[in-house]
């Protein structure tokens, strides 16, 4: 019997009772009390869990109940998830826990007053008076930290709206990070951080917490990919043998990532995440994801910047594939469909097949063309 509750209860009413109680089965078959880890997220001395829930594609309130009734302590959405949506849900499932937990939101406003009036969306969606951390969403470069913004970020702090002001950011590291320090503004900091990026990433998260700024990972599963499906090549790998733990373990290894946001569709995924907590990285874990890697290397856009300015057309190629990501290692393709329609109409008409040759060349083995295109195809 596999240890989550769906399958435990199939077999429970399976079995007859002359043979065998349902309360010797549930002892046999649930599993183990999780060990929870608690680290200081920076200055802000919130202790959290270091796996934390990341909402952003998950539509199940009850995986995100029992979440926080079973121990974990931060929770992640964004106004701009599910449309809104997402923050409605992440309100219902955590109405009456608020006091206990940490909940972040974000905005991608560009505007001080558009901001603002993100933030009294969120706190009404979110059914909360507050917010602990409020991110600036999807920053990329230096000059995208604009003083309007930060100044949306004071005033909400002012009027307690929120405790902590932060910043989050999927590429473009190398500049952002040094500069978000350089502010003295910001409190959080939450950035993309998995097995794929370059090792440079450390230094640059190492500097930050250095300085007293919290840090949150996203992205610790490197593109998820967790919907492989019997027949494929690494199914036994990646089902069987816990790739997908092995990568959260990787990130939770370095101790100047404060807590994480892997993202939870279903009881299972949280019960497997729930493990890295008391289970450290091993030589088998490295095995591990060293063959996830040779598997995603043509498949999952790095966000290292490399391509940036490149495509003859003007496409945007990291964000592309990052929308992308979310339809093929998500399994969220009505999400990757908003935002690639989030683009520039010119930019939405473009196709890579009318292109004699690429011009976009990955350092690191993405098949630029091929996933662009079927970018096209199916998000167009």
């Amino acid at each position: 019997m596999k240890p989550s509750r769906r399958n435990f209860l199939a077999a429970g009413l399976a079995l007859p009772a002359a043979e065998t109680s349902l309360a010797s089965v549930a002892s046999a078959a649930a599993p183990a009390e999780p060990k929870f880890e608690y680290r200081t997220l920076g200055k802000t001395g919130l202790k959290v869990t270091s796996v934390g829930f990341g909402c952003m594609i998950t539509s199940d309130a009850s995986v995100v109940e029992r979440a926080a009734d079973i121990g974990i302590t931060y929770f992640d959405t964004a106004r701009g998830y599910q449309s809104g949506n997402n923050e409605r849900m992440v309100g219902a499932a955590l109405k009456g826990k608020r006091k206990n937990l940490v909940l972040s939101t974000k905005s991608h406003a560009y505007t001080k007053q558009a901001a603002l009036n993100d933030l009294d969306t969120s706190l009404a969606q979110l059914q909360t008076d507050y917010v602990d951390i409020w991110y600036l969403h999807a920053k990329s470069k230096p000059s995208e930290l604009l003083d309007e913004l930060l100044e949306a970020q004071r005033v909400a702090k002012q009027a307690g709206k929120i405790r902590f002001a932060g910043v989050s950011t999927h590429a473009g590291q190398k500049e952002l990070l040094p500069a978000v320090v350089q502010t003295g503004h910001f409190d959080v900091i939450l950035t993309s951080y998995n097995f794929s990026m370059d090792p440079e990433m450390e230094g640059l998260i190492a500097g930050a917490a250095k300085a007293g700024i919290g840090i949150v990972a996203m992205k610790v599963m490197a593109g998820g990919f967790r919907r492989v499906k019997p027949g494929d090549a690494l199914y036994n790998i990646l089902k069987r043998d816990g790739a997908m733990l092995a990568a959260l373990k990787w990130v939770l290894k370095n101790p100047n990532v404060h807590t994480t946001i892997p993202s939870m569709t279903d009881m299972d995924q949280l019960d497997e995440n729930l493990k890295a907590m008391s289970s450290r990285f091993s030589e088998a874990d490295q095995k591990l994801i060293a063959r996830q890697l040779d598997y995603i290397r043509p498949l999952y856009c790095r966000m290292c910047g490399s391509c940036e300015g490149t495509c003859a057309k003007g496409l945007p190629v990291s964000d592309v594939l990052r929308y992308l990501t979310y339809a093929d290692g998500y399994g969220q393709f009505s999400l990757a469909r908003e935002r690639f329609l989030e683009l520039p109409g010119e930019l939405r008409q473009v196709r890579c097949g009318d292109c004699a040759e690429c011009t976009v060349r990955c350092p690191n083995g993405v098949q630029v063309a091929e996933r662009l295109k079927r970018a096209q195809e199916l998000l167009a």
